[in-house]
Order: structure tokens, then C-alpha cells, then sequence
């Protein structure tokens, strides 16, 4: 398992919608289907690292972190 996600582009008369249903929030547009693509990857970023940050607030400073590597 990688750090993939689906990705739905559709167009909207000028324009291309993306989403991706995996991550609820996460959106983009574009121009063209590439551009939609690319502002949904930076949507997903975004979203992944405030969740993150906000999963960590108020753990213990004494719990034990450690990372997990899905391959």
C-alpha cells in the first residue's frame, strides 16, 4: 500500500472538478483534468497534515510515539 488515492474529475462546463472520496473535503479545480489533479493532491497535503496535528494534540509527554510503515 503506497500513499495512493482515487481521484474523481469530472468537467463542469469550463472547468474540471475533482474530488477524492477517501479523504472527505478534499477537493480541486482546474482548467484542464491536470490542473484539477494537482490542486486535489495539494487539498489532500493539506488536509493529511492538519488531521495529523490535530490527532496529536494533548497526547501525554510521557506516551510512547513511534512510527508505522505500511508496505
Amino acid at each position: 500500500m503506497k500513499n495512493e488515492f482515487t481521484a474523481i474529475i469530472e468537467q463542469d462546463g469550463e472547468w474540471y472538478i475533482a474530488y477524492c472520496p477517501e479523504i472527505p473535503g478534499a477537493n480541486g479545480q482546474g482548467k484542464t483534468s491536470e490542473e484539477a489533479r494537482e490542486n486535489l493532491a495539494e487539498a489532500i497535503v493539506l488536509i493529511l497534515t492538519d488531521r495529523r496535528e490535530e490527532g496529536l494534540r494533548g497526547v501525554p509527554p510521557e506516551a510512547i510515539r513511534e512510527t508505522v510503515t505500511i508496505p
